[in-house]
């Protein structure tokens, strides 16, 4: 089986769902009501989380394994790059994260509109 092409596409569908995800559904998201808006993304968020998490791991470790079978340091550096984007949502995305889980629906509609654009 060839590895280098299983951690490629497992690389491509974590891009494809990050660029869906800013194109497509964060603006649907922001056109919505803050009730509607804050219910959507607490679901999205869930289901999201994981398949993305799921597409990194999975491309990291394909991508490690081909590292240690053929030696090629760019199979070790694109296993780094698609890691490096866990410190920046924990650090950044958490905090507001747990801000949006927090509010009722019926918050402040500025509040709940800014957090979801941050």
């Amino acid at each position: 089986m060839r590895l280098d092409l299983l951690a490629f596409s497992a690389a491509a569908a974590f891009f494809g769902a990050a660029l869906y995800v800013n194109i497509v559904e964060q603006p649907a998201r922001l056109a919505l009501g803050p009730g509607a808006m804050v219910r959507e993304w607490a679901r999205s968020n869930h289901r999201g989380f994981s398949m993305m998490a799921t597409l990194a791991v999975i491309s990291a470790i394909l991508a490690y394994v081909h590292y240690g079978l053929t030696g090629d340091l760019r199979w070790l550096l694109g296993g780094v790059v698609i890691l490096a984007s866990w410190p920046y949502a924990y650090f950044v995305m958490v905090p507001v994260n747990i801000w949006l889980c927090a509010i009722l629906a019926r918050a402040a509609r500025s509040t709940v509109r800014e957090l979801m654009r941050d």
